[in-house]
């Protein structure tokens, strides 16, 4: 019968493979190996050929339904029964009984038909597709009193199981058709009737024949209804229920009063296979990449940015309006969509802004989890960043102490009596342009050149990070301890997300690119003037170790039981401000074409739209299809001239009484920003975040004045006090604009020199009459230039608060000269670093910081005071 199935099966162009137990196995073991391959995606059918007496109901209905091609299992069987025989598997060998009783040209309309010997699933299935034949049918068993004068009126037997020796063949009348359904698949040998008696047409191997071939079909028709699953459709999506209470409460009181759905379940909703996610607790996953592949033939959804006007300290919601549009666009309009989010640092956490989950009722949950560790991927960011730092210093130390044949001869020590260079000093080696790979066959020369990397350590750039904003440490000296041998330098930590490993982490697009970009960063320069890499220092694999699982997106879902994706949270300020490309990519196949991925870039389009555009979709190929810009009454009153917005302290009565004036005169902000992203070639679609504060008059004047300066369309949304109902405007102005054909383009070309492209970046952009670099900056630019950097986009590294480099110039600053004051490169990454002014990579903490009103019950073990 293998051999049967195996011929069958190729004929088919199908795989089969057949795992064989040991004959001792119980039940336990036969079901251990059934739901592993219940859980493998690579397998469409499991036909189970053990012993009869192993055929219990446990181990019948471990079974995945869909994967049952002998129609064994209760759903099944019910579906049969019930009448959906197009929706369920049919027993192949009750199959076979009845297309060879039809094509023998037997009518079984009113045909007397015995099934002796059949037990549970086969017995049923005979009976059932007997009767709807028009068959009368009895069941029987070999030790019934009465099976003679049943045989004797059968015009059809059908054997379920072999016939006991003690059973004569003449209590089956002459004429009497026979079928043998029974094979011992253990020994191999189908128990069948001589055909040596009279009148008697027995037919065994036929049935078995048909039956592996209705078996083969039933592997087919469950591949194809896999394949019609992995095709593009609109999700079955389970939304769960708003009920918006007034006055809106606190967002973690919101975000706990509602019970997310098991991210298992959310992850089958939106089509993602089980072996695709990595489940942590209840309501995160992680998704593998592999998906990627499996859907690469599947059109992209349409691609959405969320940015905003320059904001006040207090931030204007861009987070809330992401998860407002996409509750909107799949909860209300039954749209697939997904949200991008990035991981929000622990600093402003604890410090002054809190968390970043959106608000009210238009929030990521659990909102302690999103804000709080999440799935470790900052901590091994942190943890990947200062092996590197560790890794610098302990070199420059070692190098310094250290003869050049005792510095090689550690660098590669004798392990059983063997010398060999690892792979990644196999690499350098080549890199060095010595093709040896006998660590005794280098001259004393080659050996020198090998081992020293000759850092200058007035180049270094590579900082420690913390994820914590710490002031003291922005300036801080090493290696003081007597053990460092007089090693000691001035350094600094940035916060974690500042990290050029998280800047990889959110441009990577696979795994294999991601260990090239870990290689390639570079962390200093050598006394030559050439740069020294994470490659150089042998730590590319150790690093790529401590990525391997931060690479992996997110998956948690809204207030609205719709899908996100949290994943990379480099600072827009200090970084490029966006989620990963990866999330991105992988939720636009997962929406496929009619669905929406909503992403956000960080802080005003003017810094994260910018880099969006220039870093991130130069990295990813992507086109986005719409940019929703994010403003608020508030922020536009502080740009026509309202008094100073400042975090902890209440607002001024200018931002809580109407004022039509304050609010026309800071529209020149709002202005400006969707001027910025015309320069991109993508449509504005302006979306107001309505405060409880604003008035009719307030909200009409800013959405007719959005729509004067170009923008799309102009809407209010209500999202943070009733959910995705109040974004429902919004989302058909997006789905309308996302209609209309994109004309994106760069804003400039790579080949440019570097002073030219920060130059565009600060007059088209910011509105900047001119640049001014300080001598750091220009050394700096002349030797990333001379090292072949060169041709990387821009990032510019600069206050959120202003359009100029002054936090305090609202509105839209004119005529000011831009100060670069340093210039760094995230060669690894993939973009020239710019400072601008005296902006710092490591926030610090206020008088009065967040971390007050944050509190544990030590009873329910509830986190207390996030928002």
């Amino acid at each position: 019968m293998q051999e049967v199935n195996q011929n069958l099966a190729e004929e088919a162009g199908l795989n089969i493979t057949h795992i064989c137990l040991p004959a001792e196995s119980g039940e336990d073991e036969i079901i251990d190996e059934i739901l592993k391959i219940n859980e493998d995606s690579r397998v469409h059918g499991l036909a189970l050929q053990i012993a009869e007496t192993s055929f219990s109901n446990k181990i019948l209905n471990a079974l995945k339904p869909e994967k049952d091609v002998d129609g064994l299992t209760d759903v099944n069987l019910g579906k049969l029964v019930r009448g959906d025989a197009h929706e369920c598997f049919i027993s192949p060998v009750a199959r076979a009984v009845i297309e060879l009783l039809e094509k023998s040209g037997v009518s079984l309309d009113g045909k007397k038909i015995l099934v002796i010997g059949a037990h549970g699933s086969l017995e049923a299935t005979l009976q059932c597709l007997f009767q709807r034949k028009g068959s009368m049918t009895m069941s029987s068993q070999w030790k019934t009193p009465q099976l003679q004068g049943k045989l004797q009126e059968a015009d059809i037997v059908v054997l379920g199981s072999p016939k006991p020796e003690e059973i004569p063949l003449s209590w089956i009348q002459p004429g009497t058709t026979v079928f043998n359904c029974s094979h011992d698949f253990l020994s191999g040998k189908a128990a069948c009737i001589s055909s040596g008696v009279h009148g008697i047409s027995p037919i065994a191997e036929d049935v078995s024949l048909l039956a592996a071939a209705l078996r083969i079909q039933n592997m087919v028709s469950s591949g194809r209804r896999w394949l019609r699953e992995q095709q593009h459709r609109r999700w079955r999506l389970h939304c769960l229920k708003l009920q918006p209470l007034s006055p809106v409460p606190s967002d973690i009181e919101i975000s706990r009063a509602q019970t997310p759905k098991a991210v298992e379940i959310l992850a089958k909703e939106i089509g993602l296979l089980a072996d695709e996610i990595e489940i942590y607790g209840k309501s995160k996953a992680k998704v593998r990449l592999s998906l990627l592949e499996r859907l690469k033939d599947q059109a992209d959804g349409k691609y959405v940015l969320v940015a905003g006007i320059t904001p006040t300290p207090l931030g204007e919601g861009k987070s809330t309006v992401t998860i407002g549009l996409v509750q909107a666009l799949t909860a209300h309009l039954n749209v697939n969509s997904f949200a991008c989010l990035r991981q929000p640092s622990q600093g402003p956490t604890f410090g002054v802004k809190g968390g970043a989950a959106g608000g009210g009722y238009a929030q990521v949950i659990p909102m302690e989890e999103f804000n709080l560790h999440l799935t470790g991927d900052i901590h091994a960011i942190t943890a990947a960043n200062n092996l590197l730092a560790a890794a610098i210093d302990a070199r420059i130390l070692h190098e310094n102490t250290q003869t050049d044949k005792a510095l090689y001869n550690r660098l590669i020590p004798s392990v059983n009596g063997v010398r060999e260079f690892s792979k990644i000093q196999l690499a350098r080696l080549k890199r060095l342009g010595i093709n040896k790979t006998d660590p005794s066959a280098l001259t004393e020369e080659e050996m020198r050149k090998f081992a020293r990397l000759d850092i200058d350590p007035s180049t270094i750039t590579w900082q420690r990070v913390v994820d914590t904003n710490d002031r003291f440490l922005r300036k801080i000296t090493i290696g003081q301890a007597n053990t460092e041998k007089g090693c000691s330098r001035q350094a600094q930590f940035d916060i974690a997300v500042a990290s050029e490993i998280m800047a990889v982490l959110a441009l990577t697009d696979s795994l294999s690119d991601m260990k090239e970009r870990l290689g390639r960063m570079v962390v200093a320069s050598d006394r030559n003037g050439q740069p020294v890499t994470a490659d150089d220092l042998g730590v590319t694999g150790a690093l790529t170790v401590l990525m391997k699982d931060a690479i992996k997106p997110n998956l948690m879902q809204t207030l609205e039981g719709t899908p996100v994706f949290v994943h990379a949270g480099p600072f827009a300020n200090i970084a490029h401000g966006n989620s990963s490309v990866l999330a991105d990519k992988i939720a636009l196949k997962l929406v496929g074409e009619g669905g929406f991925v909503v992403t956000e870039a960080g802080f005003g389009a003017d810094i994260g739209m910018e880099k969006f555009f220039n870093i991130k979709c130069r990295a990813s190929g992507l086109v986005p299809s719409v940019v929703v810009l994010v403003a608020t009454v508030r922020a536009l009153k502080m740009h026509g001239g309202g008094p100073s917005v400042t975090a902890g302290v209440p607002l001024r009565k200018e931002y809580t009484e109407e004022n039509l004036q304050l609010v026309a005169d800071g529209c020149c902000n709002l202005e400006k920003q969707i001027q910025i992203a015309q320069l991109f070639g993508v449509p504005v679609v302006v979306a107001l975040n309505v405060f409880k504060t604003d008035t009719r008059a307030e909200i009409d004047l800013v959405c007719e004045l959005a729509k004067r300066a170009g923008a799309f369309n102009a809407v209010p949304c209500y999202h943070w006090s009733i959910g995705g109902k109040g974004s429902v405007d919004l989302a058909w102005a997006v789905r309308e604009a996302a209609s209309k054909e994109s004309r994106f383009q760069f804003l400039y070309d790579v080949q440019l020199p570097i002073v030219e492209k920060i130059r565009t970046i600060a007059q088209s952009v910011y509105g900047a009459k001119d640049i001014e670099l300080s001598p750091e900056a220009q050394s700096k630019i002349d030797r990333y230039t001379e090292q072949g950097f060169g041709n990387l986009p821009i990032c510019m590294a600069k206050t959120h608060l202003s359009l100029s480099h002054q936090p305090d110039k609202k509105g839209v600053p004119k005529g000011f000269i831009l100060p670069i004051s340093d210039v760094r490169a995230s060669i690894g990454a993939g973009f020239i670093y710019p400072l601008v002014g005296t902006m710092s990579t490591m926030p610090g903490l206020p008088t009065r910081p967040c971390f007050y009103d944050i509190d544990l019950d030590t009873e329910t073990e509830q986190v207390k005071g996030l928002f």
